[in-house]
């Protein structure tokens, strides 16, 4: 796995700041996106980015490495804001030397737009009527990492994302090809001594040399396939599958004599049993020929096996009850009489109350003041 990091460079017109109305603006940003590691949280500046940011800030915008008088284009008023995005692609560790690397590429590749001044109008020409100016870079200032075991024992150039997790301390040296130091920076509990800082910083000369060197010779490739027109860029490292960082080699399949084997296997095995589907008529007029659903047809039974015990129950608990009231006029009991004796229902069955005839009449004289 390599770390990969992507680079873009962008400009508008801003106002200057008060303090500097005669120079451009340089802005850094580091995204670290979820793609790149599942550490990474999309949306949130961690500690890290943060980290990154100031580290590529003192790297190439304090270090001078750009002209930046250069992108005045009215004294006070307008000036040329450069933003340098850089996207993690995929981190296996060193991040800071791959984003310093693809910052710094990316800004000599980038081109901006001709102005024309007339009074305080600013016209800005697109790159058919005027060809792109590029930056004004004074030096390429490339980051070397150093990582330190054992309480500087061992010393370790480009360390990994495994081996960054069980160092013991970190050495960060910018440095361009005429071995000027533009920043340096130490993180960790381990105390240098001056001779591993100057071990260092011999070690990062011939490395900063061997990568400027390199970046040059894909600026002029570069340059050289779009004058003559070809792929170049974003475009070349696609077909190339460059920009791919996981990618796993293909399984091999054999296929030879597939069909002979598909063959084999259909005569092995065991025959179907046949089947003769009945067509089913859902409707009066509509006919249905396939196999019939059986789904719920035995939950259905079961309910029709229930509801003919039910009503059987029904029946016999009905035919007691009558036999019951029948039994119950006969013998003349009151008015209330209590059925059945079961914990779950009580059965009340009430009877009218027959008058006797003699207490009819005598009541019936009384009412009317007859002897």
């Amino acid at each position: 796995m390599l770390c990969r990091v992507m680079a873009q460079v962008s400009c508008e017109l801003v106002a200057p700041k008060e303090n500097r109305p005669n120079e451009g603006i340089m802005f850094f940003n580091i995204e670290l996106s979820p793609m790149a590691s599942p550490a990474f949280e999309q949306g949130r500046q961690s500690e890290l980015s943060v980290k990154l940011n100031r580290q590529l800030e003192r790297c190439l915008r304090n270090s001078k490495c750009i002209d930046t008088e250069s992108l005045c284009v009215v004294s006070g008023k307008t000036v040329w804001q450069i933003r340098v995005d850089v996207h993690m692609l995929n981190n296996d560790g060193n991040l800071m030397d791959a984003s310093s690397i693809a910052a710094i590429t990316a800004l000599c590749h980038f081109r901006r737009p001709d102005v024309g001044v007339q009074g305080e109008e600013v016209t800005v020409y697109s790159p058919e009527e005027r060809d792109p100016i590029p930056l004004s870079i004074y030096h390429m200032p490339i980051s070397v990492s150093f990582s330190f075991f054992q309480q500087g024992t061992y010393l370790l150039v480009d360390p990994c994302e495994r081996e960054e997790r069980v160092m013991d301390g970190l050495l960060m040296i910018a440095m361009n090809k005429h071995r000027e130091i533009c920043s340096i920076q130490s993180s960790g509990g381990i105390m240098l001594l001056k001779e591993q800082v100057m071990r260092c910083s011999k070690i990062a000369s011939v490395k900063v040399s061997e990568i400027t060197e390199l970046i040059s010779k894909a600026l002029l490739n570069d340059k050289a396939a779009r004058k003559a027109g070809g792929r170049c860029g974003f475009a070349e490292s696609m077909p190339q599958e460059r920009i791919t960082a996981l990618k796993t080699d293909e399984t091999p399949v054999e296929m030879k004599d597939v069909t002979e084997s598909a063959n084999d296997i259909v005569q092995k095995a065991e025959a179907p049993p046949p089947a003769v589907w009945s067509p089913v008529v859902p409707v009066p007029g509509v006919g249905q020929v396939g196999q019939q659903n059986t789904w719920g047809l035995e939950e259905e039974d079961d309910d029709e096996e229930d509801d003919e015990e039910g009503s059987e129950e029904q029946k016999e608990t009905e035919t007691k009850m009558e036999e019951d009231q029948h039994e119950m006029e006969d013998r003349g009991a009151g008015d209330v009489v209590e059925i059945s004796d079961s914990e779950e229902e009580e059965v009340v069955i009430l009877h009218p109350e027959i008058p006797d005839k003699a207490n009819m009449k005598s009541s019936t004289s009384m009412e009317t003041g007859r002897p």
